[in-house]
């Protein structure tokens, strides 16, 4: 049984149709990868899969739970780490975590040593009593999946884990996700720009286009779908999404971006 399983899920704003009766199974273990421009949906999809945004029509059942009927049993088996930041600049990464672990209402004789762990995988233990605003793009990135992680969450949603880091930082983030996911068991989704990360993290892909799927599978079947030796997985996203596209996003949207990017830098 898929522990990710999408039905015809849609959402609409007034006319405008952002996710259009999307269909996905992903399977319990899985890397995800959710692709596609600015635009295209992704964002949208993950708020009706993390509960934070109703959909219009169709559902998702997460581990066999309807996201609609059965929200709050869907919030205690999933983690989520959104692009934008969700640590405390002005708290401790222990005491950061501290505060999750009370928000997940972890029991209280399992709370120090839960976090103690998480600090010790993220490899931050020797950075635990310093603020978080001395932090490294990367640590905090770190800080904020072990957050995400604290409850031992089935199915983690990670979005743009490592916009705004530097090519040593973002390694560093890909090899703490790839032994999380060996460790843990747990379904990761992940949405990104980089089509490098997807290819590299990645077991199977969707690209998303104007709010339909356009086309999924693993990335090796995705470049061999365009028939070309040294195929890589720019070509494949360009031929389905549209080499013309406008990506550059709202202005909205790129404040956004740059705002992430100024914090992690």
């Amino acid at each position: 049984m898929p522990i990710l399983e999408l039905r015809g899920l849609t959402r609409k704003f007034a006319a405008l149709v952002a996710v259009n009766g999307l269909c996905l199974s992903i399977q319990r273990g899985e890397m995800f990868g959710l692709l596609g421009p600015n635009g295209a949906g992704k964002s949208t999809t993950i708020k009706m899969l993390t509960t934070l945004l109703p959909p219009t029509a169709g559902t998702a059942l997460v581990d066999g739970f309807d996201i609609v009927h059965k929200a709050g049993a869907v919030r205690r088996i999933i983690g989520y780490v959104p692009q934008m930041l969700s640590a405390d600049g002005t708290l401790t990464g222990r005491e950061n975590l501290l505060v999750f672990a009370r928000l997940y209402d972890l029991p209280r004789g399992e709370r120090r040593e839960r976090v103690e762990a998480a600090l010790g995988f993220m490899g931050l233990a020797e950075a635990a009593d310093k603020q978080v605003r001395q932090y490294s793009g990367g640590m905090i990135r770190r800080l904020e999946i072990a957050q995400s992680m604290l409850h031992r969450p089935r199915v983690l949603f990670l979005d743009e884990p490592t916009v705004g880091l530097d090519p040593a930082a973002r390694r560093a983030v890909w090899d703490h996700i790839e032994e999380l996911r060996s460790r843990t068991g747990a379904t990761i989704i992940l949405t990104t720009h980089q089509m490098e990360e997807a290819d590299s993290l990645c077991d199977r892909i969707a690209i998303m286009h104007t709010g339909n799927l356009v086309t999924e599978g693993t990335p090796g079947e995705l470049k061999a779908s365009l028939g070309g030796r040294g195929t890589t997985l720019d070509d494949v996203f360009i031929h389905f999404t549209g080499s013309n596209l406008e990506t550059g996003g709202t202005y909205r949207e790129t404040r956004r971006t740059r705002r992430s990017v100024r914090r992690l830098g």
